[in-house]
């Protein structure tokens, strides 16, 4: 039977379904595209399942990144999908990223480089449509002994309370502090502000002894991956 003449998955040929093929081959041998079809079960008439997946792919550019950031509303946009179908490919990123914080969590974090600050933190920025303000806090072996959301705003700024960064180093006798925010717009060239904003945390932990290590900006490259720019890298914290 042709993918063209049927609509669910149950009236696919064995070899062509996506669960049977998972059950078959497991879970690495499907593409995205039948995993994406597996969360949303049925197409449309004349349009199989998979074939909608992939217009959902396409949607995020075919990167599962930026599909992570799409919402309900974003999703619907691709005809054939509703509120069942989004709301499970949602909810399956979800999953997704919970697991990515639990596994960082339950380890013990050096902070060596800014990679170590990115992989640490990168997860808890890739789907976000706004920007958020991170603290990490470290005692004299870099090791991570607290983190902390310092602030949540609009899609171009969001407001810091150097104050209360350093009133947490002090509570947790942190001896040096690293922080990271993101720019959803995906460019992580840094803007003025946030050059004038890490000025003010170098001064200000000068002042306590309790250097900042770094200061990284978290965005997406041209080709869909998050990276990110480094103020120390790049010779910036002075």
């Amino acid at each position: 039977m042709e993918h063209s003449e049927v609509n669910t998955l149950k009236d696919w040929a064995d070899e062509d379904k996506p669960r049977e093929k998972m059950i078959a081959n497991g879970k690495k041998s499907l593409t995205n595209a039948e995993l994406i079809a597996i969360l949303l079960g049925s197409g449309l008439p004349g349009q199989n399942v998979v074939k909608l997946a992939q217009e959902v792919l396409h949607r995020a550019n075919n990167n599962l990144t930026e599909l992570a950031q799409l919402g309900i509303s974003e999703l619907k946009q691709v005809k054939g999908v509703g509120d069942a179908k989004a709301i499970s490919i949602v909810a399956a990123m979800e999953i997704g990223f919970r697991m990515l914080n639990e596994r960082v969590d339950s380890k013990e974090v050096i902070i060596r480089s800014s990679s170590d600050i990115f992989q640490y933190l990168g997860h808890s920025f890739i789907d976000l449509p706004h920007e958020e303000f991170w603290a990490l806090y470290l005692n004299v072996r870099k090791r991570v002994i607290y983190k902390q959301r310092i602030s949540s705003g609009g899609l171009t700024e969001t407001p810091v309370d150097i104050r209360l960064i350093f009133k947490t180093a002090l509570e947790k006798n942190a001896v040096s502090i690293a922080v990271a925010h993101n720019h959803p717009t995906g460019v992580f060239t840094p803007s003025k502000k946030d050059r004038e904003l890490t000025h003010s945390l170098l001064e200000a932990g000068r002042v306590l002894h309790i250097p900042l290590i770094d200061h990284i900006i978290i965005g997406i490259t041209d080709a869909g991956m998050p990276s990110y720019y480094s103020f120390f890298d790049e010779g910036d914290l002075y």
